[in-house]
């Protein structure tokens, strides 16, 4: 997150010094700041947490890859064997010698299939892991401006209590605000 750890500590320090003034205006305007200040910490958090969890899928994506290739490698082995295991038993002449090298091919091929039907799944889990990666992605690209919609809320919420006499800046302000929430509602829809 952005903010700095005293941050809140500064926001709670100014609707004091608001709330000594009595002025009715400013004390509602200093009040939708800190409850900006929450929803963009809040928002913040969130967007932290979809971009660890990007990074978390796209390296299981990455582990599973790996299975996958040693997976898919394994298989290719298994060819090659019943292949050759195929050719002794041509090349053998009749008997149990050829029969055996049949039985070899049959085991290898057998083998194969089962490496090949867990090859696929393995692939699929991969394109599942890169597809949750990419959700989390996008969650986090749209949590960034809802994030940045709400922090500039509160920098125009702020400009309203010094121009004291215009309302069109604490408007402006919870127009951002309300913005920024949807924003981040957006990024779970």
């Amino acid at each position: 997150m952005s903010e700095s750890p005293t941050e809140f500590f500064e926001h709670a320090e100014h609707a004091e010094h608001v709330a000594a003034s009595g002025e009715r205006f400013l004390m509602k305007v200093s009040i939708t700041i800190a409850i900006l200040a929450v929803a963009a910490a809040t928002v913040g958090s969130l967007e932290t947490i979809e971009t660890a969890a990007s990074i978390g899928d796209k390296n299981e994506a990455v582990r599973i890859q790996n299975k996958t290739t040693d997976n898919w490698n394994f298989f290719q082995a298994k060819s090659i064997k019943k292949n050759m295991y195929d050719i002794a038993a041509a090349s053998a002449a009749p008997g149990p010698v050829a029969d055996g090298f049949k039985a070899q091919s049959k085991h290898n091929e057998d083998d194969g299939k089962e490496l090949k039907v867990k090859g696929e799944e393995l692939e699929h889990d991969v394109e599942a892991k890169l597809h949750d990666s990419e959700t989390h992605e996008r969650r986090h690209h749209i949590l960034t401006v809802a994030t940045t919609l709400l922090h500039i809320s509160i920098a125009v919420a702020t400009i309203a209590i010094i121009i004291r006499k215009h309302r069109w800046p604490y408007y402006s302000a919870i127009a951002l605000g309300v913005l920024g929430v949807v924003g981040a509602a957006y990024a779970y829809i």
